[in-house]
């Protein structure tokens, strides 16, 4: 067997319907588009939506969009760390200190000195922020993401991004 003698096996290839010889059998005079209308006179353009906003003109033309899974963190910087005085901080002490909102992630940025050997517990550290805790004589742990999963959920309305 050669390449040339290789086919299609039986019954793969069918010969297309031939309508609108007729109306002597199947598929003559309306060649099975139904009775009138616009789909029975082959007028539809392209993308044509039945008056409905085709989706070539729903879509922004802008280029980019806004990440509806984006993570947010609430930015606590080092000089607000050690305003609040305690030797321990998380979450809970900062949004007892006025710091931070409740419910939020936090990011501990490094702008401002630390004096002292605090332990900090944030979600996430900045390296600056995480070299100047090291430093001090204090410590950071890292707290696991307050959303379940591997991303967070959607933010904003189905057309948010539109």
């Amino acid at each position: 067997m050669r390449v040339d003698e290789i086919g299609p096996r039986y019954g793969a290839r069918k010969k297309p319907k031939r309508v609108g010889r007729g109306t002597g059998g199947k598929g003559g005079k309306t060649a099975g588009r139904g009775t009138k209308g616009q789909y029975a006179r082959n007028t539809v353009a392209r993308g044509f939506e039945g008056g409905q906003m085709p989706l070539k003109q729903r879509v922004p033309k802008l280029k980019g969009f806004n990440n509806p899974f984006r993570v947010e963190y609430y930015a606590v910087n080092l000089d607000a760390i050690d305003s609040l005085g305690a030797s321990e901080v998380d979450p809970a002490k900062l949004v007892s200190g006025g710091v931070a909102h409740k419910g939020q992630m936090i990011k501990v940025l490094g702008r401002g000195k630390i004096t002292r050997a605090v332990k900090v517990s944030a979600h996430a550290v900045s390296k600056s922020a995480q070299e100047a805790i090291v430093a001090a004589g204090g410590s950071v742990v890292i707290l696991p993401p307050t959303y379940r999963g591997v991303r967070p959920p959607a933010k904003g309305s189905q057309f948010t991004n539109r």
